[in-house]
């Protein structure tokens, strides 16, 4: 039965067109700020200067740590070519992000949305020094961009861990928010492993960081960091929409995991671009409220209460070919169980394109194996709106 996709539009995720897929924890080990004698008739006086050792965190420790780091984020200020949408005239458009090198010959991270259309791309340090970039590579899947300038000796960030941090770890996000260079906010990790969807990004294959040190525009590109100054994540500021209106979260930072960033990065010097796995579905989670929907205002009816629905299957696709229908629910992907599209896609990672997957759909209340090879996503497939 074909799906009612104006019914079915708020329960639909993007097209799995995609999919990619230490902070040290300081222990204050505090004592209390007042030593308890057991034999003292009346509590010690302690020294102010031993009350701020026993702090959490020193000021001294963030200060030296910034003062090392700092010279290594820079400040992008690119400039495209906009035309009206009647092609009328050509507008000159500016904009500007952060950056970091992470390596001395002048190779930087930044975020894939803060080079997009570039056609200059002027690079500034620390000191003042500006330099012309040089795209190498972006992936608007994962917003992962690397750009080259021409100079050596340069200070270069360590790409730390992101894989074991754990809420509560301590953070700190330095860039250029609203131009403002070198910006310095600290906070914790506030949670690890949010969907891209939850956060108003459902067209980035990439799970976040979220912390709650202040991310702003401009801030876009510029590192996360733990307390030995190691990347941990890639700032991005996230614009959230609501059926109301739209609104910038307060309080709520996200920063692409620098695991990613590393596996992205690589693929992009060697090939210039990466090899997404395609399948070409459109689906959604089995939920109550979907199961609800359906009965109400379709013909379509499931049973399952969990698994992957398939709501729509791109003409020429993996899964055309594979000949999955709308209406298919996907529940195993080899001897895994699926439970949700976010399982789905955190199982998919280590999937490349040309693999073989076993997968266990049921389609009219009776499971069924279907083999599906992985495709390559193809540019011009993509498309941010989708």
């Amino acid at each position: 039965m074909p799906v009612n996709f104006t019914i079915m539009q708020r329960y639909l995720q993007p097209p799995v067109l995609c999919l990619i897929v230490g902070t040290v924890f300081l222990q204050t080990g505090c004592q209390g700020l007042f030593n308890r004698q057991q034999d003292a008739a009346e509590p010690t006086e302690i020294p102010a200067t031993e009350i701020a050792n026993r702090s959490p965190v020193s000021s001294n420790l963030i200060v030296k740590m910034v003062n090392q780091v700092g010279p290594a984020v820079v400040q992008i200020d690119t400039t495209r070519t906009q035309t009206n949408l009647f092609n009328q005239f050509e507008q000159r458009q500016s904009g500007s992000g952060s950056g970091f090198i992470f390596d001395e010959t002048g190779l930087i991270l930044t975020n894939a949305h803060v080079v997009e259309d570039a056609e200059e791309v002027t690079v500034t340090l620390k000191d003042g020094q500006q330099y012309a970039g040089t795209v190498e590579g972006k992936d608007p899947l994962t917003d992962i961009a690397v750009i080259k300038i021409e100079a050596d000796n340069l200070p270069a960030l360590t790409l730390g861990e992101s894989d074991n941090l754990k809420s509560g770890d301590w953070a700190i996000a330095i860039g250029n928010p609203l131009g403002l260079s070198n910006s310095v906010t600290m906070g914790i990790i506030s949670a690890t492993d949010r969907p891209s969807n939850l956060i108003g990004a459902p067209d980035i294959r990439a799970n976040f960081i979220q912390t709650d040190a202040a991310i702003n525009p401009g801030n876009s590109g510029g590192p996360l960091l733990n307390l030995k100054g190691e990347v941990i994540g890639i700032n991005t500021a996230i614009l959230r929409k609501t059926q109301e209106s739209e609104v910038t979260a307060q309080g709520l930072g996200f920063a692409i995991p620098v695991q990613t960033a590393k596996q992205i990065s690589q693929q992009l010097l060697k090939d210039g671009e990466v090899a997404h796995p395609y399948l070409g579905i459109r689906m959604a989670s089995i939920t109550n409220e979907l199961k609800q929907a359906l009965q109400e205002e379709s013909e379509l009816q499931v049973q399952q209460d969990k698994g992957v629905l398939v709501i729509d299957v791109l003409s020429k696709s993996p899964a055309a070919t594979a000949k999955l229908k709308a209406g298919d629910v996907i529940v195993k992907i080899g001897k895994t169980t699926i439970d949700n599209t976010d399982q789905l896609q955190q199982l998919l990672q280590s999937v490349t394109p040309g693999d073989q997957l076993a997968l266990t759909i049921v389609r009219d209340e009776s499971e069924q194996q279907v083999q599906l090879t992985v495709g390559t996503l193809e540019p011009e497939t993509f498309s941010r709106r989708s």
